[in-house]
Order: C-alpha cells, then structure tokens, then sequence
C-alpha cells in the first residue's frame, strides 16, 4: 500500500470536542474486527476532547440492525430526561383499597414540585460500525446497499452527521488491515472519530450561519 493517494488528509484546524456528545453503534457481527474500530473511535474522540462521559456505546446484531439503531438513538437524545416526583408517584397504589378507583397519586403539598432530572441532551454525531466480508452468497451486496443508503437517509432527515463505519472488505484479510490489525494495517476507526468531531463542529458553526472565508 507504499505510495497510495487513499485515506483521509489531515485537516489544518485542531477541532475541539470538549461539548461535543457523541453516539456510537456497533455492530457484533464479525466482533475481532469491530471492536478494535470501536477503539480507535473512541481514541480520537477523547483525543479531541470529547469527554468519556459524552462518548455512548450500544450494540446491535448485525450491519443490518445499525440503520434502525441509529434512528432511534438520535431520535431518543432529543426525548426531555426529568420527570417529577408525581410523575414518578401517579401510578403506584399505596395501600389503596383494591377496586378504589384512583386517578393517581396527589402532588406533595407545601411546596414545589420536586423534580428527579438526568442530564441528557441530543447527539451532535454518531458513528455506525460495522463489519461485512463478502462470502458466497448474494447476502453482502444486499447488506453493503441497503446498510448504505440508509444510514445516508437518516443523516439528511435527522441534520445529525452519521459517520459511515461499515468496512465492506473482500476477504478477512483486508478486513483486519483495516482495523489495525495486521502488519501495515490502518485503524479507519480512527478516521471516524476524528470525521465525528470535525463534522459536529462544522454544522454547529454551519447552524448559526458562519462559513469559512
């Protein structure tokens, strides 16, 4: 691979990840391959800055299964995390006669309401990971298209950058070179984080209408 034009050109701007809150889903097929991705994505996001505590992980099956949990993931930022103490309380039964009706349980009295929050707030990117090597069947091309134009989808239709991490490798070999993983090899989860952060800090920039000179 001595002399090959390919791979990503590093970028002149040191972008900061301090807020930047990132998701990554990864698939567990083919699970050698995929977790060092996961490692070198996670690597170059704390390298930016992204602090762990905004860096999440989920996994899912299969490449097939990303599109979906991606949907969701994002979909799931955006849903309020505080409900409050009557919230909590509206549906138990303490001690209640059994056939009582009961519309719930009464606010606390003699003060405000007290709320129980957790911090959560949306997902500037996430990263989809995943691994498919081409075996003897129809099954990659189906997989490595589908897989792509939804990811892609979803990205447009939500505003929040979905970095492709789905290695479509011909052989074993080539996927493990990807991953970091033979003599020479390169980590392209690496790549993707860095991808992550860089596109998070574009659109937020991109959001309040300032664009490069």
């Amino acid at each position: 691979m001595s002399g090959t034009i390919k791979g990503l050109i590093p970028s002149d701007v040191q972008f900061d990840g301090s807020s930047i809150r990132v998701a990554i889903v990864h698939a567990r097929w083919n699970n050698k391959v995929t977790e060092a991705l996961v490692v070198g994505a996670v690597a170059k996001l704390k390298a930016r800055g992204v602090k762990e505590s905004n860096i999440i992980i989920e996994s899912v099956p299969g490449s097939y299964e990303l599109p979906l949990a991606c949907s969701k993931i994002i979909a799931g930022s955006h849903v309020p995390a505080a409900s409050t103490v009557q919230d909590l309380l509206g549906g138990l039964n303490f001690g209640t006669p059994q056939g009582t009706p009961r519309s719930g349980t009464p606010a606390p009295t003699g003060g405000s309401v007290i709320s129980a929050a957790m911090p959560n707030r949306p997902f500037d990117a996430v990263i989809a990971i995943g691994v498919l090597i081409k075996g003897e069947t129809m099954h990659f091309e189906y997989i490595s298209e589908s897989v792509s134009h939804a990811l892609m989808r979803i990205q447009l239709d939500t505003g929040v950058p979905v970095i492709f991490g789905v290695l479509t490798a011909l052989t074993d070999d080539q996927a493990l070179q990807r991953a970091g993983l033979t003599q020479g090899g390169h980590n392209h989860g690496e790549d993707w984080g860095l991808a992550a952060v860089e596109m998070a800090s574009h659109l937020r920039r991109w959001g309040e209408g300032k664009f490069a000179a």
